[in-house]
């Protein structure tokens, strides 16, 4: 019997967004353990545009030394439920359901297998396939930086840099929630934005850098990694905290001497190497805080599958606000 087929996203090797083209490839056949969901809503996030170019290049002792292990682009995903495995007992056909794939990828396509233990929820009723998509990105991954790493107190001063992007929008309005006095760090022209989303207290970087105005901060976090440990220690409070997503070699050998020297620490984590069960049980907390009315997920711009190429390219101009959705549903 000839494989059932599906569009999806291929990347020919790691370089421009011109390696990204659109394919027929052959559908995930399912294990016992798997569901087949059919997306819905995937995105394109900072993240996916690192891993294109295959950059840091010790990235690559995760992805592929030479070519992308998992062709297949995207780790975020919303949709529904095709088929299950014979093992399943948690999820039906027809069950909407939201998630990400971590390491495996291959969401940027109209079906993906994933296993039932694995990152994989049930979609509240209230949110759409569209925010969902983008649930495991700046909610999930700023969660775990501010809540599980920086531990984030009611009454600390924490200063967000990237305010606007995907992790910067989920970033304000969780260290709000979380009690914390909020400083957002953007452009001129997204002032607006980040203050509706409630930060109290806003730096245009164009004028003005935050590590000269005298103000020291209990938490920073860097979003996007353009600002070094190094530069932001003199605007940290005495057992001050950086933390950071971006992995560069100097931000590793700071965390390693910071973490038995001085009071100060450099920190930086991995959200997507964490267990599968430890990020479903974040995942649920980050839907409770937005089905609480606490977080709202920001969309910038909606592709369609086939444009996945200048959905990058857009994303590698640096001036995204929120997230990048593609719609593999019409």
């Amino acid at each position: 019997m000839q494989a059932k087929k599906m569009k999806a996203i291929v990347a020919t090797g790691y370089g421009s967004p011109a390696v990204l083209q659109l394919q027929d490839v052959n559908t995930p056949t399912i294990k016992s353990n798997e569901v087949l969901v059919k997306i819905h809503a995937t995105t394109v996030t900072k993240a996916d545009t690192m891993m294109r170019t295959g950059t840091p290049y010790f990235g690559r002792l995760f992805t592929g030394l030479r070519t992308p292990k998992h062709p297949i682009p995207g780790t975020g995903f919303a949709g529904v439920v095709e088929a299950v495995g014979n093992q399943v007992s948690s999820l039906v056909v027809g069950d909407a359901v939201f998630g990400e794939t971590t390491l495996g990828f291959s969401t940027n396509a109209e079906f993906v297998a994933v296993p039932e233990n694995g990152v994989i929820l049930k979609k509240p009723d209230s949110i759409s396939y569209t925010e969902a998509a983008a649930f495991t990105d700046g909610h999930l991954t700023s969660y775990n930086f501010l809540k599980e790493i920086a531990q984030v107190k009611p009454g600390q001063k924490v200063l967000i840099n990237g305010a606007s992007g995907s992790l910067g929008t989920a970033a304000v309005q969780l260290a709000k929630y979380f009690g914390a006095e909020v400083t957002a760090v953007c452009s001129t022209r997204n002032i607006g934005l980040v203050k509706s989303l409630g930060a109290h207290h806003i730096i245009d970087y164009t004028k003005q850098d935050f590590t000269t105005t005298g103000q020291t901060y209990d938490v920073i976090y860097d979003t996007l990694g353009k600002r070094s440990f190094k530069e932001c220690k003199k605007v940290l409070t005495e057992k001050g905290q950086y933390i950071s997503p971006v992995l560069q070699f100097p931000l590793l050998f700071q965390m390693l001497w910071t973490s038995r020297f001085g009071r100060k620490k450099a920190k930086f984590a991995a959200t997507g190497l964490r267990s599968d069960r430890e990020l479903r049980e974040m995942l649920q907390e980050v839907i409770r805080i937005v089905t609480a009315g606490h977080l709202k997920t920001v969309i910038d711009r909606q592709y369609p599958l086939e444009k996945v190429a200048e959905a990058h390219t857009y994303v590698d101009a640096g001036h995204k606000k929120g997230n990048v959705i593609i719609n593999v549903q019409p």
